[in-house]
């Protein structure tokens, strides 16, 4: 049997070692599709030129081109269906994508079939001087929260509690939602968009009810038709603010609300016409009303959770993008691991702005990982860093450091963390608190 050839959009050095570790790898060839520092570290996205650079280098292959995957939100999540419909490799089509990525179109899209289970939205224009009365008009009210159209994690996502909140963040996101609205705007241009969804572009914003709850990601697939929900991940915040710290395999919710959630998945990809491809869905749980409300919809595997999914199943998630984009059913194996359960956790700081002026050093790193065995450490910062230049951060705070860990219990997982981060010693200057 010929090696397969999947070439990675964005593939570092971290995403290479898990591809390795995956069933069948051995008769794969991977190769690597712009560099990752143009998707991982940077908030410019010219996706028009990248697409046109891609090309070439694809193009230039002198043997054949079997699938074409990514992990990433946007750029990557959007350009992949470009790519794999020029070069004939298998993909869910740009309209499926899009009726998830496009968060009017997909909120409109869920209404259809689980209306119940989401709040009340409405789109408007952040440089409308009038958007704020329109916003009433929906019958929106403080607090709601605003986050762009299309968006890259939590960047230019704010609470609303008053009209002053409602002002800082229009000023924000006038600023600097461009970055996003622009090369988004380019893939709208590919797409067959009904004429009510091509007018709310993506230099739009969205209005949202407030929800909450326990949060959670519900990871699946779709094979053939077929939505295959195969994992649950939980999402834990630090106290009173909105910043994550950590995600936990596997979900410790009420095993009746999970079986809910997966429903509601089937039901909801199905309606899209996704196909042939990994997505996750983010859900909370009010567990005071009991009412589950669908977040959002993500059209590709959680890269956070490709370590957890390892550490307890035995193999990293990245196996349902490869097989699936192979054409081939997902070979994921379940409960196979090392750990009965593991987390990713955030090391963060809640400052306005700072610069370091040190981080971990190498050997601390290693120390640290042998000390806790299982354990990977990625910084995201070095010496000279200004907090505010960190690309893909929250509104509320800044992450130093990724930590995934696993445990045989919650309790130990939670106290082997709170002994690693007394060891991580960062240091800082020019504080603003």
């Amino acid at each position: 049997m010929s090696d397969k050839n999947v070439f990675v959009v964005g593939l570092d050095e971290l995403n290479r070692k898990r591809l390795e570790h995956l069933r069948g790898a051995e008769n794969y060839r991977f190769h690597g599709v712009i560099e990752p520092s143009e998707v991982y570290d940077t908030e410019i996205f010219p996706i028009e030129d990248m697409l046109s650079r891609a090309e070439t280098q694809l193009n230039e292959f002198h043997d054949s081109i079997d699938a074409i995957v990514g992990y990433m939100d946007f750029p990557v999540s959007t350009m992949l269906p470009l790519l794999c419909e020029r070069f004939g490799t298998r993909s869910t089509s740009l309209e499926s994508l899009l009726k998830c990525e496009h968060k009017y179109w997909s909120r409109c899209v869920q209404r259809e079939v689980i209306g119940d289970y989401i709040p009340r939205f409405t789109a408007f224009d952040p440089f409308d001087s009038e958007a704020l009365h329109k916003i009433g008009e929906e019958g929106l009210y403080f607090p709601f929260f605003v986050k762009p159209i299309k968006s890259s994690g939590s960047r230019l996502g704010f609470r609303i509690e008053s009209p002053e909140d409602f002002e800082q963040a229009i000023s924000r996101l006038c600023e600097d939602i461009g970055t996003i609205s622009e090369p988004f705007n380019f893939v709208l241009d590919h797409a067959k968009l009904p004429d009510d969804v091509r007018a709310i572009d993506g230099g739009h914003c969205m209005a949202e009810e407030i929800i909450g709850g326990w949060q959670c990601t519900v990871e699946g697939y779709v094979f053939q038709g077929e939505v295959i929900p195969y994992g649950v991940v939980d999402s834990i915040r630090y106290p009173q603010v909105l910043s994550f710290f950590y995600y936990r395999y596997p979900s410790r919710l009420p095993d009746h609300i999970q079986e809910k959630m997966r429903e509601l998945t089937r039901q909801v990809m199905k309606h899209i016409g996704y196909d042939n491809a990994a997505f996750n869905i983010e859900y909370f749980w009010d567990e005071v009303q009991d009412r589950i409300w669908l977040l959002e919809i993500n059209t590709r595997i959680a890269q956070s959770h490709c370590d957890l999914f390892e550490k307890v199943d035995g193999v990293s998630h990245q196996q349902i993008t490869v097989d699936l984009a192979l054409g081939q059913l997902p070979d994921m194996p379940y409960r196979k691991g090392d750990f009965k359960v593991a987390a990713k956790f955030f090391y963060r700081v809640f400052f306005v702005d700072a610069t370091m002026s040190r981080v971990p050093t190498e050997e601390e790193i290693d120390a640290l990982e042998q000390a806790f065995p299982g354990t990977v450490i990625t910084l995201q910062a070095e010496i000279g860093t200004r907090l505010s230049s960190l690309p893909e951060q929250d509104s509320y705070s800044f992450a130093l450091a990724y930590i995934w860990m696993g445990a045989d219990d919650d309790t130990s997982l939670e106290e082997n963390y709170a002994r690693l981060a007394e060891q991580l010693h960062f240091e800082f200057e020019e504080i603003i608190g």
